[in-house]
């Protein structure tokens, strides 16, 4: 807990008034509970014993006085101190997405995108607990357990020993039930994690379901990790209860010591029946503060664990480093001896090529022949294992990561479409420019259905663009590519989802603007790359031929296959 508190104190310095009205909030309602234990003994001893009349008129403004400032303080401390908790939420949620974004792709593909949703939305929410209410409520409670405990001594030293003594009994058992709500917390949030996942892959995949009819499979799929979330819930709950009990067993020892004392002396003439009854008041009430700091005490465990696993993403470091060099305009790209493993697994083995500016390259060859690993390493989501890539003669680990991706743009076969406006998907990243993005889905061939749509290029898409066809999705990315204007085009299957007529026109554009630029065209449709300058053929990670269409199809077996196959 102290390394807890370590991490995120540093936080509060930058609301230092608002903890400091916070504070006078907890100073009244401690104030005010010490003060309504106090009154006891004048209650009793002046009005009731001493009939006196005066007290009689006084002591109502005294309560209301009392219970105003104990209620004006519990409001002013929880609006301040949620203020400054969620504002702190707030940071470390934008902290930890920023870190995340900034890692590299070999954790996205290690990391279920579930599981990431849960740590920033969930984990983060149980810290939330724990840097506004309960440190609020702890110091909250600790200043009423003063005021009481000052109350307590006042009236009676000797019986205050006595009712106090059993307090450090209940430290063993109340911090075994800590540990073990620390580990029940930790599995809460896994199984939290295991449920986000689950819906995830459920949500994504709601075609596949359908399509195969295995709705029931999913449903009961999903009852196995809803019942065990349920379980452990229980558990903790079990283990919280725990904490009440506890606490008034070891406490009633407390009282009956105070009863045989303090009754002896009210007997004995030694304490007044006011004086009394004010002490066990302040010791009663002195139970409760305690009871809430253990319960305090066990919950906070839930913000450790939780903690601890927002501990564990921050510490991954991201192996793609940026350089400092700015990218200037690309004129050439050279691979030498270049190989690249995916932990065990060789994806490139011995990559030698070149492209220079106005060329355009295609890669072909059967899935997994690593194709799309070149080009991932061209625009950084991986670096060279072995070799050196190089951008205008400088190794391309020394050229700044954000310039060098300002110079690419790459459309994947998996198009994605964000849930905005037609215009602010083809300028994402950039400000919308009308003229640019109809230029752009004019030369995409997206404008005439662009323009039947209800607010033509303002009409927002909905999510994953369910109210675009695939070919249509498709030419969204390609305008979207074609509106950054790049040095670097990079398509990885990007014209499959499109029509014959279609796909003949984006060739026909890719043609007359890649004439200053560096192209690399992945293709199973050979039709889409018969101008390529060069023709490489990938085979189990290395390129096993390259050259014009013309002399593969005379000299290499494995592109006459290929061709074969693709005019089937």
């Amino acid at each position: 807990m102290k390394e807890f508190y370590k991490q995120y104190l540093p936080y509060f310095k930058n609301y230092k008034l608002k903890f400091f009205y916070a504070i006078i909030g907890m100073i009244l309602v401690a104030s005010g509970t010490a003060g309504t234990a106090y009154i006891i003994e004048p209650l009793l001893d002046d009005i009731f014993i001493n009939k006196d009349r005066d007290m009689l008129f006084i002591m109502p403004f005294i309560i209301v006085f009392l219970y105003t400032a104990k209620s004006m303080g519990g409001y002013i401390q929880i609006y301040y101190i949620s203020y400054i908790g969620r504002d702190i939420v707030r940071i470390i949620r934008d902290k930890l997405l920023h870190h995340i974004l900034t890692l590299d792709m070999t954790f996205f593909q290690k990391k279920h995108t579930g599981e990431l949703i849960s740590r920033i939305t969930n984990d983060i929410n149980r810290i939330q607990t724990a840097v506004s209410n309960q440190i609020a409520s702890m110091i909250r409670e600790v200043l009423t357990m003063i005021g009481l405990i000052s109350v307590a001594i006042y009236q009676s030293y000797e019986l205050a020993f006595y009712g106090l003594i059993v307090l450090p009994l209940a430290v063993i058992p109340l911090s075994k039930l800590a540990k073990k709500m620390k580990k029940i917390s930790f599995k809460s949030q896994e199984s939290v994690s295991d449920i986000t996942t689950h819906l995830s892959e459920t949500f994504n995949n709601i075609e596949l379901i359908k399509a195969n009819g295995t709705e029931t499979l999913e449903k009961r799929n999903f009852s196995v990790h809803n019942q065990n979330f349920f379980n452990i819930n229980m558990k903790a709950v079990k283990t919280n209860a725990l904490v009440s009990p506890v606490m008034e067993i070891i406490g009633s020892l407390g009282f009956a010591a105070v009863i045989i004392v303090g009754g002896g002396q009210v007997i004995d003439g030694i304490l007044t029946t006011g004086s009394f009854l004010s002490f066990t008041t302040a010791l009663f009430m002195l139970y409760t503060p305690i009871k809430r700091l253990s319960s305090l005490y066990n919950k906070m465990q839930d913000a450790l664990a939780a903690n601890e696993r927002i501990n564990q993403l921050f510490a991954h470091k991201t192996n793609i480093i940026s350089g400092t060099l700015n990218c200037e305009e690309v004129l050439n790209i050279d691979f030498n001896n270049v190989s690249l493993k995916y932990d065990d697994f060789t994806a490139l083995k011995n990559i030698n090529l070149s492209a220079k500016r106005g060329d355009k390259i295609a890669l072909v060859g059967d899935s997994g022949g690593g194709k799309s690993s070149l080009v991932n390493l061209i625009i950084r989501f991986y670096d060279t294992s072995e070799g050196k890539l190089t951008i205008n003669n400088h190794d391309i680990k020394d050229i700044n990561i954000d310039s060098l991706r300002e110079k690419i743009s790459i459309v994947t076969q998996r198009v994605y479409i964000l849930n905005d406006s037609i215009a602010s998907n083809v300028a994402y990243g950039y400000e919308i420019n009308e003229e640019k993005v109809i230029k752009a889905l004019k030369q995409a061939h997206a404008y005439d259905f662009a323009c039947e749509q209800e607010k033509g290029i303002y009409t927002v898409l909905d999510e994953a663009g369910t109210n675009l066809s695939g070919g249509q999705r498709q030419r969204i990315a390609i305008a979207r590519a074609l509106y950054k204007d790049p040095e670097i085009l990079i398509l990885d299957e990007a014209t499959s989802a499109l029509d014959n007529e279609s796909e003949s026109i984006i060739s026909e554009i890719i043609d007359e603007i890649s004439s200053n630029k560096i192209t690399f065209i992945i293709a199973h449709r050979l039709s889409t790359i018969k101008s390529a300058n060069k023709i490489a053929i990938f085979q189990k990670g290395e390129i096993i031929a390259m050259d014009s269409e013309e002399n593969l199809l005379k000299n290499s077996k494995e592109y006459k296959r290929l061709y074969n196959l693709a005019s089937i």
